[in-house]
């Protein structure tokens, strides 16, 4: 894995900017679905699919491919877009997300499009699957890498913990978990709902090797990230903080946000304070 470059970074930051206006574009047209968790995770995304994962949007079945699970399906509109923006499908086909028939689903579906390894909704499912690719890439002898994207609050469902366990079990140092630490679900904030902390000291007793960083920050991740695949014997977390709704300011840090869609007001807000944040970085280029 190379390391990052200065000329690197910036490109990946323009295509988290890219990223988030789609969503917010994709939600517009949707009417309905996610908005905090998607922006918060553009970062990220985009430096899975621009730096990190071994992959080829020209060949989405490769076998060799990096395999990446989105665990909490519900913030899909962050892959469909970092797809689209990768080079998977058009760009427009974003505008079709959660209409009938369309292959952009509310939760993604495994057999609607090439390289959606799985498919998503019921939460805390996404770390066992993982689990299970990451154990038979060991069997068959394969040098990919699981990445199994994760929500904090799925944290409190007990099948994550039993996949946790059997990770650490049979030493699978090919999975890496990301955990979108962003402390909000649906009701409000995860420490009051069902605390989750200490979190990374649970990961620990659990066998694995942890890793925290500011999931908004793309070389922070990216160092992250790259420690972490170093790692042997042991599968990784990465713990990556982020704002939910990052990047537009009225959605910041609002739990409300976590699964509604903007109305044409706010959309074209969102996307005119995306815009300057652009200009803003092909000024510092």
């Amino acid at each position: 894995m190379h390391s990052l470059t200065a000329k690197a970074l910036v490109e990946l930051k323009l295509k988290a900017n890219d990223v988030r206006q789609g969503i917010i574009r994709s939600l517009l047209a949707a009417g309905s679905g996610h908005s905090a968790g998607p922006l918060d995770m553009s970062d990220i995304f985009s430096a899975l699919y621009g730096h990190l994962m071994r992959h080829d949007p020209h060949n989405p079945e490769w076998p060799d491919r990096d395999r990446l699970l989105l665990s909490c399906g519900h913030i899909a509109p962050v892959r469909y877009s970092a797809m689209a923006n990768f080079g998977y499908f058009p760009v427009d086909e974003l505008l079709t997300l959660r209409k009938f028939g369309t292959r952009l689903q509310g939760h993604p579906e495994r057999v609607r499009l090439p390289s959606v390894e799985t498919t998503s909704g019921p939460l805390g499912e996404g770390l066992a699957q993982g689990v299970g690719m990451a154990y038979g890439a060991k069997l068959d002898g394969k040098d990919f890498r699981v990445w199994v994207v994760t929500s904090d609050a799925e944290h409190q469902c007990g099948l994550h913990w039993e996949a946790a366990l059997t990770g650490a079990k049979f030493g699978l140092d090919n999975l890496t978990a990301i955990v979108d630490r962003n402390f909000i679900q649906i009701d409000g904030s995860t420490e009051d709902v069902m605390p989750l902390e200490p979190l990374a000291g649970k990961y620990r007793a659990f066998n694995w090797e942890v890793f925290e960083c500011d999931g908004n920050d793309i070389a922070a991740f990216v160092e992250t990230a790259q420690r972490a695949v170093a790692t042997v014997g042991k599968p990784q977390v990465i713990i990556a903080g982020t704002v939910p709704g990052k990047g537009v300011s009225f959605m910041e840090g609002d739990y409300t946000w976590h699964g509604k869609p903007p109305n044409a007001q706010q959309a074209e807000q969102a996307l005119r304070e995306l815009a300057a944040e652009r200009e803003r970085i092909d000024a510092n280029v």
